[in-house]
């Protein structure tokens, strides 16, 4: 297995020298990251190969060549358009792609074709020598034409060559792909397995030598500069720069000096040349954002610093002192000059704009706010104890007996203390068997509902404290026949003073099964012509009775 990871690195190694080693063009590595990567060659995920192939590799790159890296299928599931340009072509960017590498995820699909077209306009292959290395384990997914998109790069790039090393493909599918390295003049290498590699690296390996390099002509003109715009931001004054997770936004500027048409919008490390004239230039980062208003001019290199005035805020929310984060708690940050405070959940991390973060944290039914001062360029790192106790709650439909897991279960949660009027206020409610409540400590009663049985059980709840609820019923089972009839319905057997019978629930079939507390009861069925029979029934807390009306 070691073998086979070597020769793999041998291989993209070898494309680094032939294909951009010598010619000095910049390069980007396209990695694929679906989820066929977990597939295994000899016993080992074909991703850890790669991952560990591309860190021996980087090591051996000289640290002045520029190196780019991009993935499709590491951060959504069936979604033909997550192509990442994770790191843009620069000189040592060794570490920065091994590393990026080690942490992505495998598990979408393979839209091959889309991302060797953003390759190439990434390393501006239309005026600039340009270099693409496809390392793919699978065919388009996506509805591409590859060996299209190698003829179209090839007829409209100034000297654009793409190689592609089919990773673990049969021979046949890897004739599906090789017309993209075809079509550019590129190579295609079969990685089948460690045998067909090391075939094509003795190939490879056995390419002449570069011619020896011409006398040095006489010294040219200076050279028009690469880029004219190389913004950098961070987030205090004398702060380290942010290249990671920040976004640029370019527009137009209007008239007036406001923002017109949208250039562009790029992330990280940025750089570019712009056509002369006015724009507008937003830094963001997180919820921190900075904009400024720039003219370029032909000729002139532009370097702007861009100021946040922004801090790093994480949080982790929890019920109590020690406890685990809770993954669904709400947090929302009202940071200064927001309008409408965004919401996240979990564990969070946000950079924000310097100053009074109102945060409100809610778990349940427990809520809480703290105000957390920000400064620009720090770092704060809290725990947020929302203070809450966990209750789960079932009902039983006798001590010791059964537990209710159909249908017309119900919780509700309301405060133990009544109001002057007699009422409760009401907390919370839930349905079905395993009910979960996140409660603040206080006194409450649990008003547990199984069809027609109603019982209240008070409690109490402790923060970090976990409580098992379990309701008794004091409730059974009646099932009623009644054939030919149209409506069934159950009474009380005791009269009130006026000789009327409470009802207690009907349906209008000739069956009806509902749980309902112990008891006697009159059991009523009616026939369409108005016709009415009558039956008596004991029901037993635990147990099933069933009872026919004629």
């Amino acid at each position: 297995m070691a073998g086979l990871a070597r020769s793999v690195a041998a291989a993209i190694l070898l494309l680094s020298m032939t294909t951009f080693g010598f010619a000095a063009n910049k390069v980007i590595i396209i990695l694929d990251a679906s989820g066929s990567m977990w597939a295994q060659i000899d016993g080992k995920p074909k991703l850890e190969i790669a991952r560990e192939s591309l860190r021996t590799v980087l090591q051996s790159v000289p640290a002045d060549d520029e190196i780019g890296f991009m993935a499709y299928g590491h951060r959504e599931k069936g979604s033909c358009d997550d192509i990442q340009l994770i790191v843009p072509p620069q000189p040592g960017s060794a570490s920065a792609i091994s590393a990026a590498a080690d942490s992505m995820k495998f598990l979408g699909k393979t839209p091959l074709t889309a991302a060797v077209k953003q390759a190439a306009e990434a390393l501006k292959y239309t005026e600039d020598k340009a270099t693409v290395v496809l390392i793919t384990d699978g065919l388009e997914t996506c509805g591409g034409d590859p060996c299209a998109l190698g003829k179209e790069l090839k007829a409209s790039g100034v000297d654009f060559t793409a190689d592609v090393v089919g990773f673990g493909l049969t021979a046949d599918e890897g004739k599906q792909i090789a017309c993209l390295a075809d079509n550019t003049g590129g190579k295609y290498i079969q990685a089948s397995d460690e045998k067909a590699l090391q075939e094509a690296l003795v190939e490879t390996v056995a390419a002449p030598a570069p011619e020896p390099a011409p006398p040095p002509a006489p010294a040219p003109e200076p050279a028009k500069p690469e880029f004219n715009f190389m913004p950098t931001v961070v987030l205090a004054e004398g702060g380290d720069p942010v290249t990671d997770g920040n976004a640029w936004e370019v527009y137009k500027a209007k008239s007036d000096g406001t923002r017109g048409d949208n250039i562009t919008t790029e992330y990280g490390d940025y750089k570019a040349n712009l056509e002369p004239g006015d724009y507008v230039i937003v830094a963001r980062d997180g919820e921190a954002k900075v904009e400024q208003k720039l003219k370029i001019e032909a000729g002139q290199v532009y370097r702007p610093l861009f100021t946040l005035n922004a801090g790093t805020l994480i949080l982790h929310p929890r019920p109590s002192q020690g406890a685990d984060v809770a993954s669904g708690a709400a947090v929302v940050i009202a940071y200064p000059g927001v309008d409408n405070p965004p919401t996240y959940y979990g564990d969070t991390k946000v950079v924000l704009p310097a100053g009074e973060q109102k945060v409100t944290v809610t778990i349940g039914q427990g809520v809480v706010t703290e105000t957390i001062p920000l400064a620009a360029g720090r770092v704060v790192d809290k725990d947020i104890i929302v203070g809450v106790g966990h209750v789960v709650a079932n009902a039983y439909y006798a001590a010791g007996g059964d537990k209710a897991d159909g249908s017309g279960i119900g919780f509700k949660v309301v405060k133990a203390k009544k109001k002057i009027d007699g009422t409760r206020d009401e907390v919370t409610y839930a349905y079905g068997p395993d009910s979960k409540f996140d409660l603040p400590p206080d006194d409450y009663v649990l008003i547990a509902t199984v069809d027609l049985a109603v019982v209240e059980q008070p409690f109490s709840v402790k923060v970090g404290e976990f409580q098992d609820l379990k309701a008794t019923m004091n409730a059974g089972v009646l099932a009623i026949t009644a054939p030919g009839t149209s409506k069934i319905e159950i009474f009380e057997t005791k009269k009130d003073i006026n000789g009327n019978r409470k009802s207690i629930g009907y349906a209008y079939d000739e069956k009806y099964q509902a749980a309902i507390a112990a008891g006697d009861y009159a059991v009523i069925s009616e026939k369409a012509d108005n016709s009415k029979k009558e039956g008596t029934v004991t029901v037993k807390a635990g147990e099933r009775v069933e009872l026919t009306v004629q």
